[in-house]
């Protein structure tokens, strides 16, 4: 049996979207198959997302930028979008079950000194981390059947 796919996207898929993979991953353990996209990938992680995350234990310096079409081949049961462009832009999936919208502020627009810049980083961290942790207790409580491999 194949895990279920969770797919998290994001306009980028440099910020917000691997915050909520790396969270959503440590959160559900080996339960689901977390992935993240973007619907116009940057083609980075961004630095003080990986640093933000690196302070709470979760190492997301090996992510890459991917576009959400890789996907469209691929059995997703889970959709989460976590931007408003990522929302309008988002095709349906293949066997898709489930569509979250669930926005959180894009840290990569902060401005300031690094310092402030990070606050913004670590706020949107936490604001995501209490979402998609919530959203892990569910899974755990009540998961969906498991397709076929």
């Amino acid at each position: 049996m194949s895990k279920p796919t969770v797919l998290i996207l994001c306009t980028g898929n440099s910020c917000r979207s691997h915050l909520a993979e790396g969270i959503l991953r440590k959160a559900a353990g080996d339960l689901i198959d977390v992935q993240s996209a973007g619907s116009k990938p940057a083609g980075y992680v961004h630095p003080l997302a990986i640093k933000a995350m690196a302070e709470i234990g979760i190492d997301i310096s090996g992510h890459h930028s991917k576009h959400m079409n890789e996907f469209l081949s691929q059995p997703v049961h889970t959709v989460i979008t976590v931007c408003g462009n990522a929302d309008q832009a988002c095709p349906v999936f293949p066997s898709q079950v489930e569509r979250h919208h669930w926005p959180f502020d894009d840290p990569a627009h902060a401005t300031g000194s690094e310092a402030e810049q990070l606050a913004v980083f670590r706020r949107v961290r936490d604001e995501i981390r209490t979402k998609f942790e919530a959203f892990a207790a569910d899974w755990r409580r009540s998961p969906p059947p498991r397709r076929p491999a």
